[in-house]
């Protein structure tokens, strides 16, 4: 927060902006009715007002109470940095909302590194703050002006994105949020570290496994090389992380990648696109487990995943499992025919759906048992099969899912055999085959 209060000229200063920090709002009141102008002071060096204060503070009462007297939510201090900017640095959720109620500036840069509130959000780890400011620019005037994509892709005065920094910083959730956002995964810094650096490089220098499978996932490319000609697994080898060097290893097998064909669907339920990432993401852990397994500097094992899935499976009937792999739940639900498929199946139909040769164009997927094109994605609903309903009910359900093999076998078959790619499943449904550091890389 800079240098002491004792920098404040007087008494009076000194005792109100103690009172801000501390956050007694009581005393804060007071003093202002008493002189109104102590709002407008600053702390002498850093030229902090009270509204920086508050925000860095976190105490977001006496951050509308000052934010009711003054019209100016973007006052800066010493390093051109706003409250919001302060808020975002600290984690300060509920000040960071309310500043971005009472109109702040999103499109602000500092002197210090040319930041934005979301380069300092995706730096410090805050992915509420970094949801909270990308809704916010998603329904101002930044839309309009400058354009959402290039607002999440914003570079700072050395060309790092909120993504080069959240990837370097190990910050796995504000890496995923900003994906999910449109971050370029493969956009180059200008000078931040070696010229040139992806996310990708940066997050082989961090050490982090999940921002690199994560970045992997959304295509990142293994073999995109810095201004020396390093490439990411170079990069990894270079710093000592072994783990992180194994998935990147252009030998390695190629990661599965979020299917593009998903674009190509009207709608993608919120809770069935959870359900094809956790499927995704799962596969690709089963690879990285028999790479890691492999190589000698292997270190420690990728967290587990829980085996949602298997449990499932477990405890469900044969007509809740799905018609292509037999091992695992149905949980995806495909709109408007209703046949039901697992999330891998679901997953592997996309990422199999080949471009048409004559026009490039990846097609839109259809649906492997009635050949209909997938409109929608939901989460099937699997409810339990009572005795005194299994009659027009379990026909209903059945006539639901593929009830002839033949008729649709080239489709079936074309789906099953695309499995191959995450590895060959036994009926267990499991694959069997494959804080603060320096802000300045090297």
């Amino acid at each position: 927060m800079g240098h002491a209060l004792s920098c404040a000229g007087s008494t009076r200063d000194r005792d109100f902006f103690a009172s801000v920090r501390a956050g007694r709002l009581e005393s804060v009141r007071t003093a202002v009715r008493q002189d109104p102008s102590l709002l407008l002071r600053e702390i002498f060096f850093d030229r902090l007002s009270a509204l920086h204060i508050a925000a860095a503070s976190g105490h977001v009462q006496i951050l509308s109470m000052i934010l009711e007297k003054s019209s100016n939510p973007d006052i800066v201090n010493r390093h051109k940095q706003t409250p919001l900017m302060l808020a975002a640095i600290h984690g300060k959720i509920a000040c960071v909302q309310k500043l971005l109620e009472a109109g702040a500036n999103i499109l602000m840069f500092d002197s210090l590194k040319g930041r934005t509130c979301l380069h300092h959000a995706a730096y410090y780890g805050h992915s509420n703050c970094l949801e909270a400011i990308l809704s916010a620019a998603q329904s101002t005037a930044v839309a309009d002006s400058w354009g959402f994509a290039r607002f999440v892709n914003v570079g700072d005065e050395s060309g790092a994105t909120p993504l080069h920094l959240a990837a370097w910083r190990r910050r796995t959730d504000c890496v995923h949020v900003l994906l999910d956002n449109g971050a370029l995964v493969c956009a180059s810094t200008g000078g931040y570290g070696h010229p040139g650096r992806t996310p990708l490089h940066l997050a082989a220098r961090g050490g982090s496994l999940d921002c690199v499978r994560e970045l992997l996932a959304w295509g990142a490319d293994r073999l995109q090389r810095d201004s020396s000609g390093l490439i990411p697994y170079s990069v990894a080898i270079k710093h000592n992380h072994g783990a992180c060097a194994a998935l990147l290893n252009p030998s390695a097998a190629e990661p599965l990648v979020w299917p593009s064909p998903l674009k190509c669907i009207n709608e993608l339920d919120p809770d069935a696109k959870a359900l094809l990432e956790i499927a995704l993401m799962e596969a690709n852990k089963e690879r990285e487990k028999m790479i890691l397994n492999a190589t000698e500097e292997l270190l420690s094992s990728p967290a587990n995943v829980e085996e949602a899935f298997d449990d499932d499976a477990s405890e469900a009937s044969d007509t809740d499992l799905c018609f292509i792999c037999f091992s695992q739940v149905c949980t995806i639900e495909v709109q408007d025919c209703g046949h039901q498929m697992c999330a891998r199946c679901t997953l592997a139909l996309c990422c199999h759906n080949k471009p048409n040769p004559t026009t490039l164009c990846t097609p839109s997927p259809t649906c492997p048992f009635c050949r209909s094109n997938i409109a929608r994605l939901v989460v099937a609903k699997t409810k339990a099969i009572d005795k005194e309903e299994k009659g027009t009910d379990y026909k209903l359900r059945r006539s639901k899912r593929p009830g002839n093999f033949s008729g649709g076998s080239s489709s079936f078959k074309g789906v099953a055999l695309s499995m191959g790619s995450f590895g060959r499943m036994g009926r267990s449904g499991r694959i069997m085959s494959s804080e603060d550091m320096e802000d300045k890389p090297m």
